[in-house]
């Protein structure tokens, strides 16, 4: 067989990951198979063999693509940097409104597959570690947890507001409030099953939650 160039090889692999996202956005994640993404790709099992030796390992390399194309990162970073005297209140608005218009803008494709990885991850667990062990670069909730967090406790605490609980507390709520949020506005978008009665809209929803840490730091809304 005639060696190939790396540059081919990464084209070939490109080609069979978005193909395993083409059929992630219509079936459940936990119900594709290797046939359904090598029928998607027009390769031969044996050709498709060439570049994954399985489907978890097609999975890791989507979902590190995925981190790439739903990144708020890039925004909170320019909100870090920027030299501006922004009030508390004015910079938890100003993190709401990103992680909302991000939420909004992927509701259909990346935000539908990422929960359809919770649930494999709640049925599969060992094998959702496995794909997790082959994912590259950071997640979104671990830059929230490693740096919007602490930079929220840090701006309180420089403005001497008066926490109404401790840091770990306020921020395991704001977590679950961001997971609750997530799962309502995803079930509601793509299967039609959100909460009954609670509005599904991710820019209202972290309104809401711009104003209740507010208040949970001590600021003055």
């Amino acid at each position: 067989m005639p060696k190939v160039s790396e540059e081919y090889i990464e084209k070939k692999k490109q080609s069979i990951v978005d193909a395993a996202y083409r059929v992630c956005l219509k079936k459940p994640v936990e119900m594709v198979t290797m046939t359904d993404v090598i029928e998607e790709t027009g390769l031969s099992q044996g050709g498709i063999y060439r570049f994954y030796k399985d489907l978890d390992e097609i999975l890791s390399d989507m979902i590190t693509n995925m981190r790439r194309d739903y990144n708020f990162i890039d925004d909170m970073e320019a909100l870090r940097n920027e030299p501006n005297d922004l009030s508390f209140k004015e910079k938890v608005y100003r993190i709401c409104d990103i992680l909302g218009e991000t939420m909004e803008a992927h509701l259909m494709d990346i935000q539908k597959i990422n929960f359809d990885l919770t649930v494999l991850a709640i049925n599969e667990p060992e094998r959702t570690e496995k794909i997790i062990g082959g994912i590259k670069g950071r997640g979104n909730m671990e830059y929230l947890a490693q740096t919007v967090l602490p930079l929220l406790r840090d701006s309180s605490e420089k403005k001497n507001f008066v926490l109404k609980g401790n840091p770990e507390e306020l921020f395991d709520f704001i977590s679950s409030a961001y997971a609750g949020i997530e799962m309502n506005c995803i079930l509601s978008a793509c299967y039609g099953r959100g909460k009954i009665g609670c509005k599904s809209s991710p820019g209202q929803l972290f309104g809401t939650l711009a104003k209740t840490i507010v208040y949970l730091f001590g600021a003055e809304e």
